[in-house]
């Protein structure tokens, strides 16, 4: 079996957004095993997995990689869209634009502690696309 949607988020804002109820809404009934692929289709935005009970956690993620990577770098030439835009292509980059989860007894097999989240880099983004692939019996 093998399973796709497609879906548009709407703007969260500049951070790190939680999207895992997103992801599982759109994409329904999951196979007893398989794996689910999730891939945003952007290059100033990013997923990954991570701590989904504090939100200390996605402030904490925001400070370092504005401290990584600052808006506005003195040395960047790629500004047509504004100081933000060159540091959101490289953070994208960093964090990457998918996450592979394994799908066990009809479910996600994430940790108590994991989510996925949405990491915009951006300070006025639109919707982001999504693409979920799920590959299961």
């Amino acid at each position: 079996m093998v399973k796709q949607v497609e879906i548009s988020l709407p703007s969260m804002g500049r951070g790190y957004h939680l999207i895992t109820h997103h992801v599982l809404k759109a994409i329904g009934d999951l196979p007893q095993t398989g794996i689910m692929h999730v891939f945003i289709k952007h290059t100033s935005a990013g997923l990954t997995l991570n701590e989904n009970a504090d939100p200390s956690v996605r402030r904490d993620f925001e400070t370092f990689m504005n401290d990584l990577v600052p808006d506005g770098y003195h040395k960047f030439t790629h500004t047509m869209e504004g100081e933000d835009d060159m540091s959101a292509h490289l953070k994208s980059s960093i964090i990457g634009q998918s996450v592979t989860i394994p799908i066990t007894g009809g479910r996600p097999n994430l940790g108590t502690w994991q989510g996925i989240y949405l990491c915009e880099f951006r300070n006025y983004a639109g919707s982001r696309k999504i693409v979920i692939t799920v590959y299961g019996e």
